[in-house]
């Protein structure tokens, strides 16, 4: 096996696009973030793997269908191809919060799926989303936690619990500094 390479993971909602009060229910809902598919793109361009860590529990809902879900991500695909960017894979968790359930944030069950499936090195790789369980599911998996203030990104801010060591205004302004601490 090769060795094992940082990476880059990030959440979907309200870090690569606009978090609506029920998630993402029709592809036609789907609205990216000014500059998120750019910076994937970049991330792509300097040799980062790029994988996409979600919760997903409209589906156990009822609200949202598996083939929504792959649509949207069928979409950010394409979006992220055309600056250039790709994601190695995308991981959701479809239980409900609250469940205990290993794979759903705040634990990191998906975080080290991927890492298992893409020989990703978990020390030195960075999880970007927008709520503190985000941040809580990078820090049990050993990941760098990085909070951005789109979504649910301000309210993570002021929560009570410990503040969060890395924050950016959106995923451009996190790439940004994670291509600077690289190079």
């Amino acid at each position: 096996m090769s060795a094992r390479r940082p990476a880059v993971l990030l959440d979907r909602d309200g870090t690569l696009n606009e978090n609506l009060p029920q998630g993402v229910t029709r592809a036609g809902e789907f609205v990216p973030i000014p500059g998120a598919f750019e910076a994937v793109g970049r991330l792509t361009a300097a040799g980062w793997p790029v994988s996409v860590i979600t919760n997903q529990s409209g589906i156990s809902k009822g609200i949202v269908t598996r083939e929504i879900v792959e649509a949207v991500h069928a979409r950010c695909r394409e979006l992220a191809a055309a600056h250039g960017g790709r994601f190695d894979a995308f991981y959701y968790a479809d239980d409900l919060p609250g469940s205990g359930a290993p794979r759903r944030k705040p634990r990191p069950g998906m975080i080290l799926e991927a890492a298992a499936d893409h020989g990703y090195d978990l020390f030195r790789s960075y999880l970007v989303g927008d709520s503190s369980r985000d941040l809580l599911a990078a820090r049990a998996a050993g990941c760098t936690p990085v909070l951005v203030l789109t979504g649910r990104g301000r309210e993570a801010l002021a929560a009570e619990g410990p503040a969060p060591e890395h924050v950016f205004e959106d995923l451009a302004a996190a790439v940004d500094w994670i291509l600077a601490r690289r190079s």
